[in-house]
């Protein structure tokens, strides 16, 4: 008989969004009538815009001649994507990147998964507390964390955010390899300013640590003083490996299109202090483990940075940050404490009189069937939290506040 990974059984009973989807589908069985508002999972619902669509059809044309067919691309992407990321998201904002540095993928929550398996399985890990499962989880199947005891995984390094510290991690007292940070964050919709972030990028440097920037929802950011990338801060280069996602920023959810930056200057040791170049070894497993994005949602990828594509993916942005303000003003109009919105599309809030979060999930659900997402299931200092989050449509959102207002009972 085959042996297996033991790691997964390390891991709780169920993803978070798994449990969430079988607690909602119990419910409407029960309750077929129930007219369910969906403001939990973080999927958009504004289609792609007009620019995508025609850079889409384009390239579908495109494959439908010999001439300008394409079979296979290149695993790291199409250099008229990766020239286009670099001139737009970088160059303005004082970051110089070569064309090799950028990544192209299928989404954020791939790479943020994969990345880990070049790193050694000794190395400790730390994150931010609450945190996406991702980032944990999988490193717990790799048999980076140890055992979990009393929620907690033993080797693990959790650097609690809540509303006693602003939601601002303090740095690590021992030490610490591979540190994962979410900026703007999920699932708290807080930030770190560009002096926080030179904070962690000094510690990286100092204590040869890897900070692993994911920053997929920077396009959300309306604040003038937030980064939109590490990379803005000095010295980052030689420490930080940047996500970034089509996702959220265009609605790639269902296309799937992203990228990763790894500079050449960030390095790693092996055991005896030689030291290699971590954008090599990406580029190794990339080529090995990944067949590259297809041609056509490049083209739709590179869309999103024409004068079109820009101005209507700022149009969708905006309506849900509309939304993130009807979610967070609505909430604090019946005394609830309320964090995150300003800069991330996530609403954060504490349940009210210390309910559990799942305990508040059910209430929202039974009560005016609306479907949030427990904050426990960001790890411990996600308890009495909850998240909202404003990817519905604007008359789901209004009325979503509404029944909570009117409805639901403090």
């Amino acid at each position: 008989m085959a042996s297996i990974n033991e790691n997964y059984l390390k891991l709780p009973g169920s993803y978070l969004f798994a449990e969430i989807a079988r607690r909602v589908t119990a419910y409407k069985n029960e309750n077929p009538s129930a007219n369910i508002i969906r403001l939990g999972i973080g999927d958009v619902t504004q289609p792609l815009v007009s620019a995508v669509i025609n850079g889409l059809h384009t390239a579908i044309d495109e494959m439908a001649q010999p001439t300008t067919f394409r079979g296979y691309g290149p695993e790291q992407g199409y250099d008229f994507l990766i020239q286009t990321i670099i001139d737009h998201d970088f160059t303005p904002r004082g970051v110089t990147l070569d064309i090799d540095e950028v990544f192209v993928s299928d989404g954020s929550k791939s790479d943020v998964g994969n990345i880990q398996e070049i790193f050694g399985l000794d190395n400790i890990v730390a994150i931010t507390d609450p945190v996406y499962p991702v980032y944990l989880d999988s490193n717990v199947m790799a048999g980076r964390t140890g055992a979990l005891d009393n929620g907690r995984f033993e080797k693990i390094v959790y650097m609690p955010c809540n509303a006693e510290n602003q939601f601002i991690p303090e740095l690590p007292t021992e030490k610490v390899d591979m540190i994962y940070l979410c900026v703007p964050n999920n699932p708290t919709g807080t930030t770190l300013s560009k002096a926080e972030l030179t904070k962690w990028v000094q510690f990286a440097k100092a204590n040869e640590a890897i900070i692993l920037f994911d920053a997929a929802y920077e396009s959300y950011i309306q604040e003038p003083d937030i980064p939109h990338s590490i990379y803005e801060i000095d010295g980052a280069k030689e420490v930080a490996i940047e996500f970034r996602s089509f996702s959220k920023t265009a609605g790639f959810t269902g296309t799937r299109c992203a990228y990763t930056v790894v500079p050449k200057t960030v390095m790693g040791r092996t055991a005896s202090g030689e030291a290699h170049s971590l954008n090599k070894m990406w580029n190794r497993r990339q080529t090995t483990k990944f067949n590259g994005v297809p041609y056509i949602i490049q083209r739709g990828a590179q869309a999103v940075y024409t004068p079109e594509g820009q101005k209507q993916i700022k149009e969708t942005i905006q309506y849900y940050m509309a939304n993130a303000k009807i979610i967070r003003e609505g909430l604090q109009s019946i005394g609830l404490e309320v964090f995150g919105g300003v800069n991330a599309p996530y609403i954060w809030l504490k349940t009210p009189n210390n309910m559990d979060s799942w305990d508040f999930f059910d209430k929202l659900l039974t009560e005016v069937h609306i479907v949030g997402t427990p904050g426990t299931g960001f790890g411990p200092s996600g308890a009495g939290y909850f998240r909202l989050t404003a990817f519905g449509s604007r008359e789901n959102t209004e009325q979503a506040i509404e029944r909570i207002k009117t409805k639901l009972s403090l």
